[in-house]
């Protein structure tokens, strides 16, 4: 898997676009999970566990951090913290 910051936006895309039930082609990095998308807790959940897993095959031990969790309120934020992840 490429680890581009598009290609990791396009993933985010996908799999929030799958646990949303949307077309991943309307969603921009600037909506908000909540107020824009509809996210629930529940969603942000398998969100975040499907990203893990995702992620967890190219970045060793990837894992969101419990702590970081609040800030994450964009598909940007999401984004962001694993291209840092990625280094």
């Amino acid at each position: 898997m490429a680890t581009d910051r598009n290609a990791i936006l396009n993933t985010v895309r996908t799999h929030l676009a799958e646990i949303l039930e949307m077309e991943a082609a309307n969603i921009a990095e600037e909506n908000t999970f909540a107020d824009d998308l509809g996210a629930d807790s529940i969603a942000l959940i398998e969100l975040v566990d499907s990203l893990e897993q995702e992620f967890s095959k190219t970045i060793p031990d990837f894992a969101f951090d419990d702590d970081d969790l609040a800030e994450l309120r964009t598909v940007a934020d999401a984004v962001d913290y694993i291209v840092r992840a990625h280094g």
